[in-house]
């Protein structure tokens, strides 16, 4: 029996993410920083759905955590066919408003730990019998410069660029890499970016609900695509982004973030 391991699992799409799972009857891991939602989301999955839910408290700002993963996995024999990397957060403002440690944590987080794991967890999903999957949450400021989100958009950039890479490279193994890139969605994240009232003002004309973000994402997952994008304002805008001069995608960028 393999497990789903879910990275920012407590709240947010992470959490609707194990709770769409846990409705296709997959046992699920789940990883946070919270122990208390943690214990209460494995208590409501199991008692909904009927499947086995654990969790192992870990911050993945910490450079050991991925492995301190893998090992709680090893220990307790949780064979592993499906890995979630959603955990990540944004900083928004000035690049210098923010210390280095700032900057530093956020992309050991966002890109570092996400390697992490997908290096330390890929043997294990070529050692599964059936199809394993990766699914990586990036973000639709992957699709460009997004000045006063410098570092949070340059590190969606590297999740979508790696995970199409890596996507190619498993092509003929077992394994499907898909990278989800939602846009704004109804979760904590602008409070935890310290985003503007202009920026969440804009977001809310576009916001989806989480639980479709990770209905969305599961079904991409499964079906093994390559790259999601949520809602059609976002593809929209990712398509707007592409095609405008990079100059006027980041002046319009940055009167929304300013």
């Amino acid at each position: 029996m393999a497990f789903a391991l879910i990275t920012g699992a407590s709240k947010g799409i992470g959490k609707n993410i194990a709770e769409e799972l846990a409705k296709r009857k997959t046992d699920v891991l789940l990883v946070a920083r919270s122990q208390n939602l943690l214990q209460q989301l494995c208590n409501t999955l199991q008692q909904q759905y009927g499947i086995k839910a654990f969790y192992f408290v870990a911050d993945l700002s910490q450079a050991n955590a991925p492995q301190q993963i893998l090992s709680w996995c090893q220990t307790n024999n949780y064979a592993v066919n499906i890995l979630v990397n959603n955990a990540g957060y944004g900083l928004s403002g000035l690049f210098e408003k923010y210390s280095e440690a700032d900057h530093v944590n956020m992309l050991q987080v966002n890109v570092v730990s996400l390697v992490q794991l997908t290096s330390l967890f890929l043997p294990l999903l070529k050692k599964q019998p059936s199809p394993s999957y990766i699914l990586n949450i990036a973000s639709s400021a992957a699709y460009q410069a997004v000045p006063y989100l410098a570092v949070y958009s340059a590190s969606k950039s590297f999740v979508l660029s790696f995970s199409r890479a890596l996507h190619y490279e498993l092509k003929k193994t077992n394994i499907s890499v898909t990278c989800v890139c939602p846009g704004p969605t109804d979760t904590d994240f602008p409070q935890r970016a310290n985003i503007g009232e202009k920026g969440k003002k804009a977001a809310e004309k576009f916001n989806m609900k989480p639980e479709d973000v990770a209905a969305i994402a599961v079904q991409k997952m499964f079906g093994k695509k390559t790259e999601v994008i949520t809602g059609f304002a976002n593809k929209l805008g990712a398509a707007l982004a592409w095609l405008a001069p990079k100059g006027i995608a980041e002046k319009t960028a940055a009167s929304i973030y300013e």
